[in-house]
């Protein structure tokens, strides 16, 4: 399980300007250099929600499992494409 904090991609205020950066790093932080393909991904952390929105969306065809987690609500599943 790789855990990404969405407020570690920007300073202090989210720039949507930036947008296409934060992506760029979250793929750099999800595929490595081990594998293209990550089996379960969580976000979570202060961030905007037109971030996760775009994350999630740049995700999809890379994760086989995208979670979001926070204190309030824990864990909940975004998509899971696991044939098991």
């Amino acid at each position: 399980m790789i855990t990404i904090n969405l407020k570690d991609l920007y300073g202090e205020t989210a720039k949507l300007d930036e947008l296409d950066n934060y992506c760029s790093k979250v793929v750099e932080m999800v595929t490595g250099e081990s594998t293209p393909y990550a089996e379960d991904v969580t976000l979570t952390g202060q961030a905007p929600v037109w971030l996760y929105l775009k994350v999630a969306h740049t995700l999809h065809g890379l994760a086989r499992s995208l979670y979001y987690d926070s204190p309030v609500t824990g864990q909940i599943m975004i998509f899971n494409h696991n044939p098991r």
